[in-house]
């Protein structure tokens, strides 16, 4: 599961022949490299977050529970399966950490 969400991340921010196009092999390049977009909460709203937090811990038991109601084999992009507000709270609390 990690490996395919750092092989994804791993590619952003790319550029192509010189230019950014809107998406650069099917991800968006608004996303600054060095992050990835996830979306969260049930309007599924959109939040940019570095790859650094992949290896803590609390986000890792949210990639689990994603994979466990949404699966990671799908064209909605990741979804969180977590309130905005309590979102929001938790990635601040990692990445002071």
């Amino acid at each position: 599961m990690m490996k395919q969400i750092l092989k994804r991340c791993s590619s952003l921010g790319k550029k192509n022949n010189g230019s950014y196009n809107d998406y650069d092999d099917g991800l968006p390049v608004d996303v600054p490299k060095g992050h990835f977009a996830v979306y969260v909460g049930e309007s599924r709203s959109r939040y940019i977050v570095p790859i650094s937090l992949l290896t803590h811990p609390h986000f890792q038991s949210l990639l689990h529970q994603a994979e466990e109601e949404f699966g990671f084999h799908h064209h909605m992009g990741l979804t969180i399966p977590c309130e905005e507000l309590l979102f929001r709270s938790l990635t601040s609390s990692m990445l002071k950490s």
